[in-house]
């Protein structure tokens, strides 16, 4: 799969993503989970602000790597967790094709497993989401971006 499918960009600020963590929250906030496990790398920083607002103290991690930046290739699962997801939360950013979904929910098939966003070839395996997105479409995390100066266009200009 290459980056070559992805037609449209959708870029997630700081603010945008935690007030999306804790919109979902709030859709969890009656159940009672034993701990949490991130699905790295995308999964750690929506992990750590569920945690936060469900005051969950058990963080646990799945290590796997499908993409490199924005073409997905094979899995590479390099840590895994020895439960089957019983009471936990399963938590990623995005699930896209369902590649990793899949593989994680074989590892841990009695967790609850949301995302912050889900495109439509991979949102029938999680349990929960937030928000909708285009198959087509990139999504642009603030863990993956910088601030740069940017010169101005009469400057720009005149070169």
């Amino acid at each position: 799969m290459s980056s070559e499918r992805y037609h449209q960009h959708f870029t997630v600020s700081w603010d945008q993503i935690h007030r999306d963590v804790r919109q979902l929250c709030h859709l969890l906030i009656e159940r009672d989970f034993k701990g949490i496990v991130a699905i790295t790398r995308g999964g750690l920083i929506p992990a750590a602000l569920i945690a936060r607002e469900l005051n969950i103290r058990l963080i646990d991690t799945v290590c796997i790597k499908s993409y490199d930046h924005m073409d997905q290739g094979g899995l590479d699962i390099m840590k895994g967790v020895d439960h089957d997801g019983d009471g936990w939360l399963l938590v990623d950013d995005l699930v896209d094709t369902g590649k990793t979904a899949r593989a994680v929910r074989e590892m841990l098939p009695k967790a609850h497993f949301v995302t912050i966003y889900a495109k439509p070839e991979g949102r029938p395996l999680v349990d929960q989401y937030l928000t909708e997105v285009a198959q087509q479409c990139w999504i642009q995390f603030p863990w993956d971006m910088g601030i740069a100066y940017v010169e101005p266009l009469a400057d720009q200009m005149k070169k």
